[in-house]
């Protein structure tokens, strides 16, 4: 008890010896000009965009559901489901494309990277053969029996699925 209390005296006697800081309020900074975002989209067969400065923003699908992107976003890291990612340009154009899966960086600098493992134009696909590949995947799910092959086709019907839904 009588160590505590010499503890006790001791930071007091510290702290009253320690300048005294002063805080004064101010008004905020003036907002500065906005900046735009960096975008680099690209899949191992092309790269649809490399550091674009004319993207506004990116509306990326991941497995909670879709989200938007724009500049000086929360920076943050995900994974994205096979959907529909569309690239809003500064322009005003808008162009889609369907991604079957990979991953997603915000950084702080307001650069987006999106990776994905597979990426088509959405005018490329054709929504008939993917509804006769999603026939096709869910007859192999229904009979598949080792795990792998239960993952396998439920990917190609996920993916299936997504491109039937764009």
């Amino acid at each position: 008890m009588a160590s505590l209390c010499r503890f006790i005296s001791r930071s007091s006697a510290v702290r009253q010896a320690l300048p005294k800081q002063q805080f004064i309020r101010t008004y905020a900074d003036a907002p500065k000009a906005p900046v735009g975002m960096n975008f680099t989209f690209a899949c191992p067969s092309e790269a649809f965009y490399n550091n674009s400065s004319a993207v506004s923003q990116v509306n990326i699908p991941t497995g909670a559901g879709a989200i938007g992107v724009l500049a000086k976003h929360v920076p943050t890291l995900g994974v994205l489901a096979p959907g529909v990612l569309t690239v809003l340009e500064t322009a005003g154009e808008s162009k889609e494309f369907f991604v079957s899966s990979g991953s997603y960086s915000v950084n702080e600098d307001s650069s987006v990277i999106v990776t994905a493992e597979e990426a088509f134009p959405l005018d490329n696909l054709d929504k008939e053969a993917a509804r006769a590949n999603m026939s096709k995947a869910m007859a192999e799910l229904a009979s598949a029996t080792s795990d792998v092959a239960r993952a396998e086709a439920q990917i190609a019907v996920d993916c299936n699925q997504a491109i039937v839904n764009a």
